[in-house]
């Protein structure tokens, strides 16, 4: 099994115009084999100070995959060919980490 973090960061003022499109390929993607969690979200207000300033024109996907070649699979869906002409017009950059649990 293979955690993937991905962050979006947005063109300021966007975010809600992403999140519509993005909202629209995450049952599609939840249906994806080898998919165990898929969602978007963003920082939470805590009033920790370790957790810094919440940025509000970012975006954090988390998901869980059972491969890494299920997420290679992921990333050439024809939903996920789809959807990124529709928002690159939002995206400043996207990052991914890709993690294994140990």
């Amino acid at each position: 099994m293979i955690h993937v973090i991905a962050t979006i960061s947005l063109h300021p003022g966007t975010r809600d115009a992403f999140l519509n499109e993005f909202r629209q390929i995450v049952a599609p993607v939840r249906a994806e084999a080898g998919c165990l969690e898929y969602g978007p979200t963003v920082d939470a207000v805590s009033g920790l100070a370790v957790q810094g300033t919440p940025r509000p024109d970012v975006v954090t996907v988390v998901e869980r995959w059972e491969s890494l070649e299920h997420l290679q699979a992921h990333l050439i869906a024809p939903h996920m060919i789809a959807y990124r002409p529709k928002v690159k017009d939002f995206v400043c950059s996207v990052t991914l980490q890709i993690l294994e649990p140990i």
